[in-house]
């Protein structure tokens, strides 16, 4: 079976990034250089850098054409002891910023209710947040916390990662049990991520206990795998 031309034409590039003979930042060929270079419609030269920026490699600014996206790749050291992710990012230099989605007191699911331990007509609280490592967006976080602590942090929880609020205020998080899997983007994930539909994507799903293992927060951070992974060290 023949190979498209738009995507021999993406493949093309695709090497010569990777090659480094365009480096991050640089402008790649315009619509009409690649239809003179190689002698196809603009819809094809279109369709060709759409399949880069598809694949997380170039990005485009309006007006100005397309241009090589940076590959840096944020790794998350999953240690012992705990040492959580913007305090391990600004130790390797990558500043983390977020912006808050979603906070808000809800009814929690049967799945929720279970994995912390709720009875009776509890609710929780449920923040998302897009984490941006060096301004590019690298992953969503959803996390589901008991009620008492959403309602006494809830100044201050949109405005900060929440792992650290707890500790700041005598919540200790003893350990963290976790399950990395992949998924799909959704319509809201690949708009938040800036990917399409059905791309791969990584998700951390975590449980933190503090004192006498009691379960205090729940959630997933669902994540590029192209600017963000875990790394786990391991010792007898």
């Amino acid at each position: 079976m023949s190979i498209p031309l738009h995507t021999t034409i993406s493949e093309t590039l695709r090497s010569q990034i990777e090659a480094g003979d365009y480096s991050p930042g640089e402008k790649l060929p315009s619509e009409h250089q690649l239809m003179a270079t190689f002698d196809v419609s603009r819809i094809t030269a279109r369709r060709a850098i759409a399949n880069l920026v598809h694949q997380g490699l170039a990005h485009t600014q309006r007006g100005k054409g397309a241009f090589v996206t940076s590959k840096q790749k944020v790794a998350y050291s999953l240690s012992s002891p705990l040492v959580f992710l913007e305090q391990d990012l600004a130790q390797k230099g990558v500043h983390l910023s977020f912006e808050n989605l979603m906070f808000r007191e809800e009814i929690p699911s049967k799945q929720t209710c279970a994995i912390l331990q709720l009875t009776g007509q509890a609710n929780i609280y449920v923040q998302k947040k897009l984490l941006q490592m060096d301004g590019a967006a690298g992953a969503v976080d959803i996390s589901y916390l008991l009620s008492e602590l959403g309602q006494r942090f809830a100044a201050q929880l949109p405005n900060n990662m929440t792992f650290p609020i707890l500790e700041k205020n005598n919540i200790p998080i003893e350990h963290i049990s976790a399950l990395i899997e992949c998924t799909q983007a959704d319509y809201e994930m690949s708009n938040y991520l800036e990917v399409p539909l059905g791309h791969p994507l990584m998700v951390y799903r975590y449980t933190a206990y503090s004192s006498h293992h009691r379960p205090i927060l729940h959630g997933e951070t669902i994540s590029r795998g192209d600017r963000f992974c875990y790394v786990l060290n391991t010792q007898r």
